[in-house]
């Protein structure tokens, strides 16, 4: 793995947040040892501090568990373009529990959605092998696998039918007030925001005026070094899901995390892209049902065939436009930022953080996904690997590979205009990349030879780069 040529150092010294490790490598995960290889080499182009992983910090590794298949196909052997793959995530573990000396904590951890099953996910991806085998191979080092949710949902046709109670975090939550540092802050949409369930009550009641509340798992929130390993991949309500989306699977409380606004671009919401007859008359209808349905889990079965009527009247959500999947989706970006925000500055207890946190990215590109993501992505191999120290950058650079304009995407240039505290301390043209592959390496606008990843059907036409792109 030592064989290929590095392009793109600069003199600018190892405490450079903005750099940016990109490293071509295999296509396939056929062969684990050169998917390790792609991924130290990323690594070590970041010129990390000697310290920056240190013998008895507590580690935590978030993937992307976002669910256990395609929600086209359900069953084994289909979420490779999906999830982190164990893999990548494998490869950073032993690269973590190397630096730990035979001393400290690693925990890989996540808050898949609510209707996924956890047990299945292990199961496919071989989870409990992957953590025996480093167990093994690093005495001394204590390993574990959490899933982080508190209860777990059963869907029917994507209506909530049941819900489970699960044990969570067990260090708890951390309760955080973002308050006025909050992206949220001076938001038209005040009052409309949607959350994660029928209860817009409560979702709004989190977000109002200078007051912005986030529920967040306190283990990761308790970490001395937090590796992001996301998948990269695209997303129907910011474009793309890497670094800074993945970070909102810390969270303990889903319905807090506003997704879209109620109604339409000039009734100041992003839900349906156009004031249309049928979008008000669906609009009418759905919300006179989620009010209905709101706290009643049992009776939601009954929303079932109605659900399946409204289908055929309205549309099918993997073609139609509805519920913030879109381009003009000004809401989820806001949330997603406030969550990387409060990583970054607060801790366990809520309290805002006395040492700086240790953060890493590792994206995991070796299979992306496009078209429809992130729930029923198409595979799109790349054989890349990304690392690097600041989400923000991570993503600007994950983006313009996929073949899309940064400056397109809000959930990116808002990440370089945030409300105080900024997690983002250098401008968008301070963005390096250090790759064996001479086209990516240099000033992330001079990215060549990236690939066409295809958009989420509501962001066609908005986003991709005109540069001259390869096709596979």
């Amino acid at each position: 793995m030592g064989n290929w040529a590095v392009h793109g150092v600069t003199e600018s010294g190892s405490d450079d947040a903005a750099r940016v490790a990109a490293f071509t490598g295999p296509k396939t995960y056929a062969d684990p040892e050169a998917v390790r290889g792609v991924v130290c080499l990323a690594l070590e182009a970041l010129a990390l501090p000697a310290d920056y992983v240190r013998p008895g910090d507590r580690v935590v590794v978030k993937p992307n568990w976002v669910k256990e298949h395609d929600e086209r196909h359900p069953g084994p052997g289909q979420w490779e373009h999906m999830v982190t793959h164990p893999a990548v995530i494998e490869a950073v573990l032993r690269w973590a529990a190397s630096q730990l000396k035979g001393r400290g904590t690693i925990t890989v951890c996540d808050a898949p959605q609510t209707d996924s099953s956890f047990k299945a996910l292990r199961s496919y991806c071989q989870l409990d092998r992957m953590v025996e085998r480093c167990a093994r191979d690093f005495p001394g080092v204590r390993l574990e696998l959490l899933d982080l949710r508190p209860e777990e949902w059963h869907a029917v046709d994507g209506v909530t039918v049941s819900k489970v109670a699960l044990a969570g975090d067990p260090l708890g939550a951390a309760h955080v007030h973002l308050d006025g540092a909050s992206e949220f802050v001076g938001y038209a949409g005040l009052g409309r925001l949607y959350g994660a369930s029928y209860d817009m009550a409560e979702t709004n009641a989190k977000h109002h005026g200078l007051n912005h509340e986030y529920l967040l798992c306190r283990t990761p929130m308790e970490a001395d070094v937090f590796i992001n390993v996301p998948k990269l991949k695209t997303h129907k309500k910011v474009g793309v899901t890497c670094a800074l989306k993945n970070v909102v699977g810390i969270n303990a409380q889903k319905n807090w995390l506003p997704h879209h606004t109620e109604g339409t671009p000039d009734q100041s919401g992003d839900q349906f892209p156009a004031s249309t007859a049928k979008a008000k008359l669906e609009h009418r209808c759905m919300g006179a049902a989620k009010r209905w349905l709101k706290n009643r889990p049992r009776l939601s079965r009954f929303f079932v065939p109605l659900k399946k009527v409204g289908r055929l009247v309205f549309g099918d959500t993997q073609r139609v436009v509805r519920s913030g999947n879109w381009h003009g989706n000004d809401t989820c970006w806001r949330m997603v930022l406030d969550v990387n925000k409060c990583l970054w500055f607060f801790d366990g207890a809520g309290r805002r953080r006395q040492t700086p946190l240790r953060y890493l990215a590792v994206v995991d590109g070796i299979v992306g996904g496009e078209g429809n993501g992130p729930m029923s992505p198409d595979p799109k191999p790349c054989g890349v690997i990304l690392a690097g120290r600041n989400p923000v950058a991570v993503d600007c650079v994950a983006a313009a590979l996929m073949g899309f304009e940064w400056r397109k995407l809000r959930l990116l240039t808002h990440g370089f205009t945030l409300r105080d505290p900024s997690f983002v301390p250098f401008p968008p043209e301070a963005i390096e990349v250090v790759s064996n592959h001479p086209a990516w390496a240099g000033a992330l606008d001079a990215l060549e030879d990236t690939f066409a990843f295809r958009p989420h059907f509501g962001w066609l036409g908005a986003i991709e780069r005109a540069a001259t792109r390869r096709t596979s």
